[in-house]
């Protein structure tokens, strides 16, 4: 409670509370923006940062409701550690943060990387998520294209030089040298290596109302998205059925990388969701095959 009074006083001049949780060998930096409600959990994708993913969306999201957003290991102003980037260390991770925090339930909003981590909380810490919020992730290899996976496993720091990346990583890194920078690159080449992901029972398992968001040029297959959707009771005839409680947003003209550039679209699709009652006639339809 100490640690939420602190946490208020600084909100009160409309920044951030920031801090660092010593979690797993790590310094993990996180904010807290806003007040109210359920709060949003923001996990950002490889190679990004609070700043870089959801910077524009905080605003928006904040209003109303508590938002913690966190940089994973070896991202943003987090450090980095002898282990591989995996999803089951870095849900470890997640898990310690909200421990620290002493938060017993989140709504979770995770892209890419963090969408995985998202899922990986939802059916391991069910008790912990009560709203679901995936973008641009598969739950299995076979939903991906292919080719972004490929070109991460081969990047170097001169392919991305002088982009945007570089240049947050070279200026809020604790260790903010090229050196690192390839380290963690290399990391994110062979992230999840050999993992299968998620079974189709344990996506329909799922507790929590989830929300599935893909662009229409993503990296992420179309049709495995829509699978995604059936599994966790949508495809469904609305207007008899009810409106399922998990949904699925295309965004058009969406790539991977700039899967979340339309703040306006992205905020009022996932603050619809968020803020959403279960009333009559809005239901999850459990089993869908």
């Amino acid at each position: 409670m100490e640690q939420w009074a602190q946490d208020a006083e600084q909100r009160a001049g409309h920044d951030p509370a920031t801090g660092y949780a010593p979690v797993n060998g790590l310094q993990m930096y996180y904010e807290l923006h806003g007040d109210g409600g359920t709060p949003l959990l923001l996990l950002h994708g490889g190679l990004f940062d609070i700043e870089q993913q959801f910077g524009p969306l905080i605003p928006g999201l904040s209003k109303g409701r508590r938002v913690i957003a966190t940089d994973f290991q070896g991202h943003g102003r987090t450090n980095d550690i002898e282990r591989p980037l995996n999803t089951r260390d870095l849900s470890s991770d997640v898990v310690g943060l909200l421990d620290h925090l002493g938060v017993g339930q989140v709504d979770v909003f995770g892209f890419s990387v963090g969408g995985a981590v998202a899922l990986h909380l939802a059916i391991n810490h069910p008790e912990l998520v009560r709203k679901l919020i995936v973008s641009s992730v598969s739950f299995r290899p076979e939903g991906d294209r292919g080719e972004n996976t490929d070109a991460v496993a081969s990047m170097t720091v001169d392919m991305i030089a002088g982009t945007p990346m570089e240049s947050r990583y070279l200026a809020v890194s604790p260790h903010p040298d090229r050196e690192h920078l390839q380290g963690l690159l290399d990391k994110l080449g062979s992230y999840d290596s050999g993992g299968g992901g998620w079974s189709d029972d344990e996506i329909r398992g799922i507790e929590a109302p989830t929300l599935i968001t893909v662009g229409d040029c993503d990296m992420v297959k179309l049709e495995h998205a829509v699978r995604f959707l059936q599994l966790r009771g949508g495809d469904v005839n609305g207007d008899f059925e009810g409106v399922p409680a998990s949904q699925l947003a295309v965004f058009p003209g969406t790539t991977h990388f700039f899967g979340l550039a339309r703040t306006a679209l992205v905020q009022d699709v996932v603050t619809t969701f968020l803020d959403a009652p279960p009333a009559a006639g809005y239901q999850d339809v459990q089993g869908q095959d």
